[in-house]
Formats: structure tokens, C-alpha cells, sequence
């Protein structure tokens, strides 16, 4: 199982150092990838009242453009969306966008994607919040073709080109693309078109029952469901061994991957974070 780390976006501030030094790190360390979470806008809290997980004053990087910085920074890196939110985006430009970030990563690149939850942010992009899951579906068709083919004239409900390609081509052809997943719609869609997937569920039953549906979903698309990845959720609690007995876990049922998160833990400063990741590795990565 390769072991990366969650970027912590929301506490690593505004500091293009400490960006740079916390990656820098990541790699000497021999992590595998750095994975980014994705949110564009956050709600008012003054004007939106509820539990929001986050809001308009929590720091959030756009993974595209950040993935472009860290790809001349960590070269031996592995860079993951886990997850962009496809439907609020344009598909061709995602494209074009991704291509170039597999192109500078030397082809270490996966797109996670997911459909969203939030729909103030798709108000805020001018996208439809309700036809999201139908229309990522053709996103990714419609992208793949891009990635691969010189010229691409594409009919679907939802997008249409005219005999047009994107260049550079990225060095992965198609890049992986991996889905964020928390519903039995999903987890079929994931089944059916995904290189991997993101379990947003526990150990044990839950995620049986997901990874039920996925290779069902699999199976009647014609896959084989062990070529579809999965990448674990691994969460600092303050303990190593915590952490190594979540890996040893995730590994027996089937994660290809997992990624270290340290945020909401706690963890005052960068360097706290980096501490952390120097503890966990080297006991989860010997």
C-alpha cells in the first residue's frame, strides 16, 4: 500500500514558504503523493447559519494551480486530487489544465473527482447543483477523449465539440481518474467508469457494502473490479500506533493506497504538522 499525505489546506495559511518547506519534506520523508482537497468559495457564516465544515474565511488552494507549483518543487511526487469538484468546472478546461499538471509531474498525477455537496458554490460558478452526477459522468468521457485523441468531435446532453484536441498531451494517456464516493449512485458510477475510489465510509460493514456495489457495478460494465484502486483515509489522532494499526487495517481490505491526515488535530504550526509526518514514517513507512 503506498502512504501520502492530505495537504492541510486549511491551516497551513498564506505562507508560500512553509508550502514549499512542508513538501520539501514530504518527499525526504518517502511519502508516496501529496493529496488537496478542493473548495473554490465558502459560505458567510455570519449570513449562513448551521455546522459548516468550513467557510469563507477557511484558506482553500485551487489543486490545479498548487499542483503547478509543487511539480518543480517535489519531483518524485505523486500529486492527487482527492476530490476536485468536477461538475462546477468547465470539462475541456479541466482537460487542458490537467494535461499540462501530468506533463509537469513527469505523468505522477491522479484526478480525483467528485460531484459536490455544497450548492452555493456551484451558485457562486454559475453551474447546475442538480444535474451534477449525470454531467461529471460525461465530463470524464469527454476528457479522456481529449487526453487521448488529436481531434475530438463529442455529441453528448451535455457538452459538444467540433473537431478540436489539446496540446501538449499529458504523458499518462488517459490520466487515472479516481472518484470521491457516499452514496449507491456513486458507488456504482465509480464501478462502472473509475480507475479508483476514495471511501468516504468505516471498516467493517459500511465499507463492505460499498465495495459491494462497486464490483457489482464492475462486473456488469464488463471490468474487473480488482483493477480499481482504493485509497484510504488515514487520521492523527496523537498516536503512532493508532495510525500504523489504521494502515494494517486498510491494507487487509483491499486499499492500494492511503493518505495521512493531520488536520483538525490540533496541530498549532507547520512544523507540528511535519513532526507528526516524521513520527508516522518511521513506523508505517519502514
Amino acid at each position: 500500500m503506498r502512504v501520502g499525505v492530505v495537504f492541510p489546506q486549511d491551516e497551513i495559511g498564506a505562507d508560500i514558504g512553509a508550502i514549499r518547506d512542508y513538501a520539501t519534506i514530504v518527499q525526504e520523508l518517502g511519502f508516496s503523493h501529496i493529496l488537496a482537497f478542493d473548495h473554490i468559495v465558502g459560505a458567510d457564516p455570519d449570513v449562513h447559519r448551521g455546522d459548516l465544515p468550513y467557510d469563507s474565511d477557511t484558506t482553500f488552494y485551487e489543486p490545479l494551480v498548487l499542483f503547478g507549483y509543487l511539480a518543480a518543487i517535489v519531483p518524485r511526487l505523486e500529486l492527487v486530487t482527492g476530490v476536485l469538484v468536477l461538475p462546477q468546472r468547465q470539462a475541456v478546461l479541466v482537460a487542458k489544465q490537467a494535461a499540462l499538471v501530468d506533463l509537469m509531474t513527469g505523468g505522477r498525477f491522479r484526478l480525483g473527482v467528485g460531484v459536490g455537496w455544497n450548492a452555493l458554490e456551484f451558485e457562486a460558478l454559475g453551474e447546475d447543483f442538480t444535474n451534477r452526477g449525470l454531467r461529471s459522468e460525461e465530463q470524464i468521457e469527454l476528457m479522456r477523449c481529449l487526453w487521448t485523441d488529436r481531434s475530438v468531435t463529442f455529441k453528448g446532453h451535455y457538452h459538444r465539440t467540433n473537431a478540436v484536441g489539446i496540446a501538449p498531451k499529458p504523458i499518462q494517456r488517459p490520466i487515472p481518474v479516481w472518484m470521491g464516493a457516499l452514496s449507491a449512485p456513486g458507488y456504482r458510477r465509480a464501478g462502472r467508469i473509475a480507475d479508483g475510489w476514495f471511501p468516504m465510509v468505516r471498516l467493517g460493514p459500511e465499507l463492505d457494502a460499498a465495495l459491494a456495489e462497486i464490483q457489482q457495478a464492475a462486473v456488469a460494465a464488463g471490468r474487473d473490479p480488482a483493477d480499481i484502486g482504493m485509497e484510504a483515509r488515514l487520521d492523527w489522532t496523537g498516536d503512532v500506533d493508532s495510525v500504523a494499526a489504521q494502515a494494517d487495517l486498510w491494507a487487509a481490505a483491499g486499499a492500494s493506497h492511503a493518505s495521512l491526515n493531520t488536520m483538525g488535530a490540533g496541530l498549532a504550526t507547520v512544523d507540528d504538522h511535519v513532526a507528526v509526518l516524521s513520527a508516522v514514517a518511521d513506523v508505517v513507512l519502514k
